[in-house]
């Protein structure tokens, strides 16, 4: 069943679906990442990619949950950030594309808040 989104901010930023897919940055057409559609409850993306733009993303769903801060770091499991609970893949941010970002995303399943800065 198809979430509806309550919030979808994108700045200087498309995604290849309404709230997942692959990330691509606008000003270059680069893609910088995956967006798993089925784990994430909200996301906060801010990144600088190496065309030199900013951009960001912000999403989260109409039955999104407040979420608790996680105390533990995401795993990395090929190439993809993933819910260091259940293992169950969140995103991939291509880090040769960004030269930097900040990320805020929430796991569905376990409802905690995980934080990535680079």
């Amino acid at each position: 069943m198809a979430r509806v989104v309550k919030n979808k901010e994108l700045v200087n930023t498309r995604l290849a679906t309404n709230y997942g897919g692959w990330m691509y940055c606008d000003q270059c057409n680069e893609n910088i990442g995956y967006l798993c559609y089925a784990t994430y409850d909200r996301l906060e993306l801010k990144y600088k990619c190496n065309c030199g733009s900013t951009g960001s993303i912000l999403l989260d769903f109409e039955d999104s949950k407040l979420g608790k801060n996680g105390s533990d770091e995401l795993v990395t499991i090929k190439n993809r950030f993933c819910c260091p609970k259940d293992k169950e893949p969140l995103i991939t941010i291509l880090e040769k594309k960004v030269s930097n970002y900040e990320m805020k995303i929430t796991c569905k399943s376990c409802e905690s808040i995980y934080k990535k800065v680079k």
